[in-house]
């Protein structure tokens, strides 16, 4: 099978083209660069170069996938409207990918991970596995809620994401990987074992946006004032 993966959810803009089969995973042509804004002017030249570097054609592609979130509101759709847009375009199923699942499985073959992204405010999004099992879906934690549950991990645990350097100081001998995104490769390896129909390209929002709808329409008049 070979895809194309996309990432624009965290601090990378990412597009790879990657074939995967029974001998793994083999990169083919990838263009990845840290990046916090202007995903969406770079992210088509990014598939366009990446796919160049493959040899292949974007007729060629058999599915893509793309990061789904959690991360940055702005930054994941960008790279869900280019994928989707790409998907329809050649008539290819389009798949998602948690950002946190795809963290923990650049954590190599470590099978206790906790994937951490910083999401500011005093929290991270967070997952966690143990024995290659996920302990429960992603959430929404404050630091306190989640160094609680790093404490009961073991000391072979890895810590992996933007969010696992806030945890240095009780990290204890656990391993500390602050990606800035996933590995592409990772990203493959899943993007290519999912069901479209289960895992579909739509955003995934552990917390509300912080913009809020205007609460009238502009020229239109303010209500009458309350009165105490």
């Amino acid at each position: 099978m070979k895809l194309m993966v996309v990432d624009t959810t965290l601090g990378l803009c990412t597009a790879g083209v990657f074939e995967v089969d029974g001998a793994g995973v083999r990169q083919l042509g990838l263009r990845s660069e840290p990046m916090v804004k202007g995903h969406s002017e770079r992210i088509a030249g990014f598939a366009r170069d990446a796919a160049a570097e493959a040899g292949v054609a974007f007729t060629d592609l058999d599915r893509i996938g793309v990061t789904v979130g959690p991360g940055s509101f702005t930054g994941l759709r960008v790279g869900l409207a280019f994928a989707q847009g790409l998907a329809a375009a050649l008539d290819r199923p389009v798949v998602g990918v948690s950002a946190l699942d795809a963290l923990a499985a650049s954590a190599a073959e470590t099978r206790t991970v906790a994937a951490l992204i910083d999401a500011r405010r005093g929290q991270v999004y967070a997952r966690f596995w143990r024995g290659g099992e996920a302990d429960a879906a992603a959430e929404a934690l404050t630091l306190d809620a989640a160094a609680t549950r790093i404490a009961t991990m073991g000391t072979n645990a890895v810590l992996v994401g933007s969010g696992a350097a806030l945890f240095a100081d009780i990290a204890a001998g656990r391993t500390i990987l602050p990606l800035d995104g996933p590995a592409p490769e990772a990203l493959a390896r899943l993007a290519a074992t999912a069901d479209p129909a289960s895992a579909p390209a739509r955003p995934l929002y552990l917390r509300a946006p912080d913009a809020t709808p205007p609460t009238r329409l502009p020229g239109q008049a303010r209500g009458p004032a309350r009165t105490p």
